[in-house]
């Protein structure tokens, strides 16, 4: 079987050099388009350039946004709940062990390469209808990764000045601090993956270790005065009116809590880059898939203990007054105790810690923009062939970023809508996705549980949405910024040669070979009932319209369109006898025009001979014509053609020839 790949030419690979090499031109080009996030699909995540790590490692990467919740959320869960925080927290360890953490256990398993729930509900809809779906949904992860960069950088830079220790010149100067922070998060990953997991590791032990010691001083401090535990419940009985009472108050509260969760999506995210064992593919991904449940398990216990102890301890220890809104312990409420608890050379030493984690959360946003965004607009058309690439995407995103600061003046309550409504959308559509798929393979009970599990998310999104509608609007920003940049893309790369090879059978080999003895003359032919008369009449019509003699040999090309939306796609090439003597070759592709160019090229590449194409002009508005082939891959076929070989090889003298008539 004949196979190569497409040649040198715009959005072309080339055996010689990298992938994007007809761009390269300068070393700190060919270093910024080094490493490449390959497009999802059997393989991709073996593709990948950058090394894979231990599960535990990439655990603390996506650690350092999961895990430095503690530095805000007990705080969070005290002004919303009061006295029922420990109540309403236990709510979300209960969501997290039976909802969250078997959900994306089931997201792992089906989306292998890191796609997430993004692809599980790609596949429920075709063609165009799923691109603009993902498209929407991709506003949505870019919404709440990127707030989630931003907002950790700006609470870091509070963490930093609230610290007493900080010098007065730092006071009031949020921004800079937070745009310096942002400047070297993006410094750290255009280093590389292993860099950012290097980081990762001691800033995630370091704090976990703090924490620890200030639940157990918090513990002790309880023993030795076990009033408080009476305050308490005191403070319970005033607060609610029975049962009924208590478990409103946690609800309420809930939808404020379940930003903690937010880890489990960058931890399926990240699954491309989690070391896996085995000989052959499949036994890698099933490593992969294990490993990945391994981080998602082993997080979600961690979290759920420190999350019980550390909202116990403030809510026993911290006077409420302190919590509201510019309270010592609003924001910091384990800062407060490590301070109160400890001295203020530990709690200045749980500060620097908590700046770095708050800071580096980041790095796993970050890490899940780069991992998710690229697998799908690239492929799409719908961004520049440098969007595979990880350091260009990288740069995009820290400008972003900062932009993202700058209009929000680094206020961190200002970004909390957008936020909540990133990070509640996804885990609706991941809860969504997996009660879909339990429904077809006929799993009843599971069904039940995870669409429990879509009601309970939805509920908390709509609360937000109602509390914070400026989220939605935000979101919606997005989502109208990725569509109008995926539209002008698609549009600019249309006319790229987009088959990512070109495999031809034996018989179509032969069919060549043969015809390269005298002049290769291929002519397109739209198929329908693929008759004897069909044949007959479109040898008869070209060798009167084109000026062919009777002896000239004539090979049929048909093109079936499957999906138009797709934008690059391999072309398997079949050759068949027709009706005793009518040779015609039949492939299938996302376009004509851009199949039909990269088989001529192939032809020449193989044959060492200029091929010709003979193609009819295609009847109706040329204008009319052009919306069909960005749509639906047909239209104007012959001068479409024509352009993209002319874009593909530059070389006139070399160029295949595209006749009409």
């Amino acid at each position: 079987m004949s196979q190569t790949r497409t040649p040198s030419g715009p959005g072309a690979v080339d055996d010689d050099q990298p992938p994007l090499g007809p761009l390269v031109r300068s070393g700190l080009q060919r270093w910024m388009l080094a490493n490449q996030v390959q497009p999802a699909g059997p393989g991709s995540a073996e593709a990948q350039q950058h090394s894979t790590q231990s599960w535990w490692k990439v655990m603390c990467l996506t650690g350092v946004d999961y895990f430095s919740t503690l530095s805000y959320l007990p705080g969070i869960a005290a002004l919303a709940a009061g006295a029922l925080s420990p109540v309403a927290t236990l709510l979300i360890v209960a969501l997290t062990l039976l909802g969250m953490l078997p959900m994306y256990r089931r997201v792992a398993k089906e989306s292998p390469h890191g796609q997430g729930s993004v692809a599980m509900l790609e596949r429920l809809l075709p063609f165009w209808r799923g691109k603009v779906f993902v498209l929407v949904l991709l506003g949505f992860v870019v919404t709440s990764w990127l707030v989630t960069i931003t907002l950790s950088a700006a609470d870091a830079s509070v963490h930093l000045i609230e610290n007493p220790y900080t010098p007065e010149a730092f006071h009031g100067k949020n921004v800079l601090i937070t745009v310096v922070l942002l400047l070297i998060l993006g410094f750290v990953f255009l280093l590389g993956f292993n860099e950012a997991v290097v980081v990762a590791i001691p800033l995630v032990g370091a704090f976990l270790a703090l924490n620890a010691a200030v639940v157990v001083a918090g513990i002790v401090q309880i023993v030795r005065q076990p009033e408080v535990i009476n305050g308490w419940t005191a403070a319970l009985e005033a607060q609610t009116s029975g049962p009924g009472g208590l478990i409103t108050t946690a609800v309420i509260a809930f939808p404020l809590l379940v930003l903690g969760l937010s880890g489990f999506e960058t931890g399926v995210s990240m699954m491309p880059l989690i070391k896996a064992d085995g000989a052959t593919p499949e036994q890698r991904m099933r490593s992969r898939v294990r490993n990945t449940r391994f981080l998602l398990t082993t997080a979600a216990a961690i979290m759920s203990v420190y999350l019980v102890a550390t909202s116990l301890i403030t809510t026993l220890l911290i006077p409420p007054a302190a919590f509201v809104d510019g309270g010592p312990a609003n924001g910091r409420a384990i800062a407060y105790l490590a301070h109160g608890l400890m001295g203020e050379a530990f709690g200045t030493v749980y500060d620097l810690s908590s700046v770095l984690i708050l800071w580096f959360a980041g790095a796993s946003a970050m890490a899940g923009l780069i991992n998710i965004v690229p697998r799908y607009l690239p492929a799409y058309g719908m961004a520049p062939d440098w969007g595979k690439a990880v350091r260009p995407v990288v740069v995009v995103y820290t400008v972003l970023s900062i932009v993202v600061t700058l209009a929000f003046r680094a206020d961190v309550n200002a970004q909390a809508g957008a936020y909540a409504t990133g990070i509640l959308v996804m885990m609706f559509s991941g809860a969504f996705a997996v009660t879909i798929s339990a429904r077809r393979r006929g799993a009843r009970r599971a069904t039940v549980g995870f669409a429990v599990l879509t009601v309970v998310l939805l509920y908390a999104l709509v609360a937000n949405v109602v509390e914070k509608p400026d989220g939605i609007v935000i979101s919606g920003l997005f989502i109208l910024g990725i569509v109008a940049v995926s539209v002008v893309s698609r549009v600019r790369r249309s006319f790229e040669l987009r088959a990512t090879e070109v495999v031809l059978d034996r018989t179509a080999q032969l069919f060549l070979r043969d015809a390269a003895r005298r002049t290769i003359r291929l002519v397109a032919n739209e198929p329908n009932a693929r008759d004897a008369a069909e044949y007959q009449e479109k040898r008869r019509d070209s060798l009167r319209d084109y000026g062919l003699d009777e002896d000239d040999d004539i090979i049929f090309v048909e093109i079936t369109v499957t999906d138009p939306s797709g934008f690059a796609s391999r072309l398997d090439v079949q050759g068949h006898v027709m009706h005793g003597h009518y040779r015609v070759l039949t492939m299938e592709g996302t376009n004509v025009p851009n199949a039909l160019g990269a088989l001529l090229l192939h032809v020449r590449d193989e044959t060492k001979r200029r091929p010709h194409l003979y193609v009819e002009w295609t009847e109706g508005n040329p204008v009319a014509n052009l919306a069909r082939f960005l749509i639906l891959g047909v239209g104007e076929v012959a001068p479409t053609t024509r352009e993209v070989l002319r874009r593909a090889e530059p070389d006139r003298s070399k160029r295949p020839y595209v006749h009409t008539a």
